[in-house]
């Protein structure tokens, strides 16, 4: 049995092991517990389905009595990992950062134990790099090369193509690097886009430390046309999102992606995934996420809500109501209960006819509409509610 979950936490999910499989392995075999890590830079105020691979990675360490840290990079985030990107990131302040972490132990532990027996610890990397003088960091950085760095495949790309490379961007490695010796951690686990910070931060452990640190690198979820599902591709689902909206998101994926998110975000044993008809397995591949991320009965309400209104096309019963105040328009309504993020996101649910008067069956087409008390209307494909 042992040896079944030592194989599955290094081959589920997992792209890559540096040095390599078999090193860490005899490590664990030999019964030692490792301290490991992932980084997660708020730049955004949700945890998404992205992030759920690492964060079941790590749940998964945690079960078999590894020590697991939670790190939230505050300090990092403000610069903002190049990471896949060839154009700059926006700097955000301390104050964004900080704002955007407020909610991210709580997302997180949906899936990770913060209290109880062998808790995940949660840390801020600010708490050191915001605290190095300025020779401290260039005495950090003097520990790698230029030569490293300009290596990187998207610096290359971004050469070829006569677009600048700025000098906050071309360090950003070197901090998320000094987390690992700052927290003189055994492992780090990350997205394979994260493959060449991780791997600067083993350098710079063996060059400060003259200690190995262990990486495994997780496989990316991907859509179907092959765009990484993320915040910043702006087709995120956060992982705090209602039971019916991930439910009906989740049923949304391509088929062909049905057994990698399986893999990813389920600890169903891989000879127990369902295959043949695609639309029952994506709907226990749904029943699964909502209710690892909730629970049992939220899932299977979720799961009704879906088959009602999707499967049967009804409107259900027990749609949200939203008060009518005089002068108020859908938008102002919508925007005011956060059905909607914003006005301009009811604009661009007007603009793709996705907002439907369930009272006529008709497309909603007016900015400015006032709705009639009692009005049903859907938004976009998930959401549902009466005017009162």
């Amino acid at each position: 049995m042992a040896e079944d979950k030592i194989t599955e936490l290094l081959t589920r999910s997992v792209d890559r092991i540096y040095p390599s499989r078999e090193t860490l392995e005899k490590v664990l075999h030999s019964g030692k517990k490792l301290k490991l890590y992932q980084g997660f830079d708020p730049t955004g105020d949700k945890l998404h389905l992205g992030h759920m691979v690492g964060l079941k990675k790590l749940a998964a360490w945690q079960a078999l009595g590894h020590h697991v840290i939670f790190l939230i990079g505050d300090f990092t985030a403000m610069v903002g990992d190049p990471s896949g990107k060839f154009s700059t990131r926006k700097i955000l302040t301390h104050q964004e950062t900080l704002a955007n972490a407020r909610a991210y132990k709580e997302q997180a532990s949906k899936i990770l134990k913060f209290d109880g027996n062998n808790p995940a610890e949660v840390f801020f990397n600010g708490d050191w790099l915001g605290k190095l003088t300025a020779i401290e960091f260039l005495k950090i950085a003097g520990n790698l090369t230029y030569s490293q760095m300009v290596a990187r495949d998207m610096f290359q790309e971004r050469m070829k193509q006569n677009q600048d490379i700025y000098i906050n961007e071309f360090l950003y490695p070197v901090m998320q690097a000094y987390d690992s010796v700052a927290m003189d951690i055994d492992l780090e686990i990350g997205g394979k886009d994260q493959t060449f910070n991780m791997l600067m931060g083993r350098k710079l452990m063996r060059n400060m430390l003259k200690k190995e640190k262990f990486v495994i690198t997780t496989k990316l979820l991907e859509d179907s046309q092959g765009v990484k599902i993320g915040k910043t591709e702006g087709n995120a689902i956060a992982l705090d999102d209602k039971p019916e909206d991930l439910y009906g998101k989740i049923m949304a994926f391509p088929d062909e992606a049905i057994a990698q998110c399986f893999e990813f975000f389920t600890t169903l044993p891989m000879n127990e995934i369902p295959v043949g008809n695609p639309l029952e397995a994506k709907k226990k591949l749904a029943f699964e996420i909502v209710k690892d991320l909730n629970d049992e009965e939220k899932a299977k309400k979720a799961r009704s809500f879906w088959e009602n209104t999707f499967q049967k096309r009804e409107t259900p019963e027990d749609i949200m109501e939203v008060s009518l105040e005089e002068g108020m328009t859908l938008m102002d309504i919508l925007v005011l209960h956060e059905i909607v993020s914003s006005k301009s996101d009811f604009r661009r649910l007007i603009k793709e006819g996705a907002i439907t008067d369930l009272n006529t069956d008709e497309t909603v087409r007016d900015l400015q509409i006032v709705p009639e008390p009692g009005t049903k209307f859907r938004i976009g494909k998930h959401r549902f509610v009466r005017v009162s």
